[in-house]
């Protein structure tokens, strides 16, 4: 290619730009690309014709060269949502400087401000680039999920949005969401430049456990029974996606989408009345699933159905990456997905159509494969929300270890199980080696520490000799924790040491929500104090 800058125009795709769009697939992710069908010219030839497809190309006005792809998806969300997902941006790796990414995304824009309320673009993490694309057209980070993608090894994504039209103006006010979404929700408005007025729901409790009903696949001959129940369908929906009962049984099938049914207890297999269904896409090449329905008579079902969704992902599909769409209105739903190991990843306002009004989603996860998002390269505005994620799924992990040890750790002394989870979730773990020192003295006490396994020595600068010890259970810092001042001592493992780990400012933000843990967490924290004390004075008087 030239040296020179070529004047590029950017135009929708024809038939005869099909095999150049697949070589440039092929040109930036190679053979080993998963998602085989962009090799694919008959699949290709077929998206430059679909109406649910807008499909791009930048060409090099001179040489009639192809340098650049780039389409809009229009069946994101169901028809009447009017979302359509940006993706697949892709320039020839000899043209990138020449800011085709950009050009693509501006005529994107430029042909579908008219045919969408909400545009959503799932970015890459491994380089930055599309971001900053998607920052520099108006886009607002809200979300980081983590895995989603399976290309040589499980990629995540930046979430960003762009509102059109009358969007925000039918946007239904004051959503309830737990409190665990709470700090998510608030960074995604605040990019929205929307107020926040999220209302924190604590009391909504999750949907009950039952085992007692009997599982089988959706069939022709079940759909018509399925139809007639509305809840969460028409009414109380609280989980939303792209497909729906009413799409028809074959039409289902063709997209790869299929439902569980629940039968009431006792009921002979496709004769007994039906208790409810949820409804989900598996990809395959992804090795991912998504839910997009769930229907259901009694609350009983609800939690049931969910739990043998996530058991066959686990045992019979292999499937590494659940993703489910709930309404930022239903925290009992909310409450139930946490409860099961979901979390909540991204916040999107305004991004369905129900009844009269766009009621903001909050996008929760389950990983069924261990957490690893060492190799991700941000851009600060999306930085901030990823934080946040990535700290949720790194603390799923403490849960399990705290459950093992609350016992013996004086910190949750006092607490009931959701106020045990909530303290945990504001934690983290630390290992420190023998000889390692966890608290310097003189320095500015940012965190406390709780042992949990492993035993650590107290030393002063004009002691030679221990002036104290802490053993498996106890907290160590607390006093410059609580009082802001420097540590009067170092703290090293005297042993390999595993301990929780609180920072300050988490513990301050978690009393404000919650009083009532922070009473019990203060109580504990001054009872230790003195226990410390009361052994230093017996060491001073020996």
């Amino acid at each position: 290619m030239s040296s020179e800058n070529p004047r590029i125009v950017v135009r929708e795709a024809s038939e005869s730009d099909v095999t150049a769009i697949r070589d440039i697939f092929k040109d930036v992710y190679h053979e080993d690309y998963p998602y085989h069908w962009f090799f694919d010219e008959t699949w290709l030839k077929r998206s430059v014709f679909n109406d649910d497809i807008m499909m791009l190309v930048a060409e090099n006005e001179d040489t009639q060269e192809i340098l650049g792809t780039a389409s809009v998806m229009f069946d994101t969300g169901a028809h009447s949502d009017l979302v359509g997902e940006f993706g697949r941006l892709v320039v020839k790796p000899s043209a990138r400087k020449y800011g085709i990414g950009n050009l693509l995304m501006k005529k994107r824009l430029e042909l579908v401000k008219t045919r969408l309320h909400l545009g959503l673009v799932e970015n890459r993490t491994t380089h930055p680039f599309s971001q900053r694309i998607s920052t520099a057209h108006g886009f607002a980070p809200v979300g980081f999920l983590p895995m989603k993608h399976k290309l040589q090894k499980r990629e995540s994504v930046a979430v960003f949005i762009k509102h059109f039209g009358p969007a925000l103006c039918l946007r239904r006010n004051h959503p309830h969401i737990i409190p665990e979404a709470h700090n998510l929700a608030h960074f995604a408005l605040e990019n929205c430049g929307l107020p926040y007025d999220a209302i924190i729901d604590e009391d909504s409790s999750a949907y009950p456990p039952c085992d007692e009903f009997e599982l089988e696949k959706l069939t022709n001959v079940g759909l018509p029974a399925l139809i007639r129940i509305e809840r969460g369908r028409l009414h109380n929906r609280e989980v939303f996606g792209p497909m729906g009962l009413q799409y028809g049984f074959f039409r289902l099938r063709a997209r790869h989408a299929t439902y569980l049914v629940a039968r009431e207890p006792g009921a002979s297999v496709q004769s007994g009345p039906i208790a409810g269904a949820i409804g989900y896409i598996i990809d395959e090449e992804e090795k991912a699933l998504r839910v997009f329905e769930l229907v259901s008579r009694t609350d009983q079902v609800v939690r049931y159905l969910f739990h043998n969704l996530l058991e066959l992902c686990r045992t019979k599909w292999k499937v590494e990456y659940v993703e489910v769409d709930v309404s930022a209105h239903a925290p009992r739903m909310q409450r139930t997905l946490l409860e099961l190991g979901f979390l909540p990843s991204a916040y999107i306002p305004a991004m369905v159509f129900h009844n009269v009004e766009r009621l903001d989603v909050l996008k929760m996860v389950h990983l069924q494969v261990p957490f690893d998002v060492k190799t991700i390269a941000l851009i600060p505005e999306v930085q901030t929300i990823a934080d946040q994620v990535i700290r949720s799924f790194s603390n799923q992990e403490i849960l399990p270890i705290i459950s093992r040890t609350v016992n013996r750790m004086h910190l949750f002394g006092g607490l009931d199980e959701e106020q045990t989870a909530r303290l945990a979730g504001m934690c983290g773990i630390s290992r420190f080696h023998k000889g390692e020192t966890l608290i310097h003295q003189n320095e500015t006490a940012e965190k406390m520490f709780i042992v949990i396994e492993g035993k650590l020595r107290v030393m002063m600068e004009d002691s030679a000799s221990p002036v104290g010890e802490v053993v498996s259970g106890e907290p160590v810092g607390e006093l410059s924790f609580l009082t802001g001042e420097k540590h009067s001592a170092s703290v090293i493992a005297e042993t390999p040491c595993l301990a929780v780990s609180l920072a300050s400012p988490d513990l301050l933000k978690l009393v404000r929500q919650r009083p009532d843990i922070g009473l019990i967490v203060y109580r504990n924290l001054a009872i230790s104090v003195g226990k410390k004390l009361q052994r230093s004075d017996n060491v001073v008087s020996r």
